[in-house]
């Protein structure tokens, strides 16, 4: 008689909804301070628990850690860079060696 095995995990998935303990310790609190602070934390804009389930949205609690240090004028600048630093050319001008529209005999 064969054993049965058991199911193999084919693909990881990490929760995105955690429990208290979890929010803690993303930002590096034992839960007895998460719970003290959460409070305080959710009047700056921490993301609450989910009413029904009381878990953390992880990514959310990323998001608030990520927009407590931002400014208008930092945003601004991430804007600018974002932008090429050269003109995009078209297709046919690179074939063309850069001299605008491709000719045609």
């Amino acid at each position: 008689m064969t054993v049965p095995r058991q199911a193999e995990i084919r693909y990881r998935i990490d929760p995105r909804d955690v429990p208290a303990k979890k929010a803690a310790r993303r930002l590096h609190l034992t839960l007895a301070r998460f719970n003290e602070l959460l409070p305080k934390l959710i009047k700056r804009g921490f993301p609450e628990p989910d009413p029904d389930t009381g878990m953390f949205d992880l990514d959310a609690i990323d998001f608030w850690r990520g927009s407590r240090h931002r400014s208008d004028q930092s945003l601004a600048l991430a804007e600018q860079n974002a932008q090429p630093s050269r003109p995009v050319r078209r297709f046919g001008e690179k074939l063309n060696g850069g001299q605008g529209e491709a000719r045609r005999a």
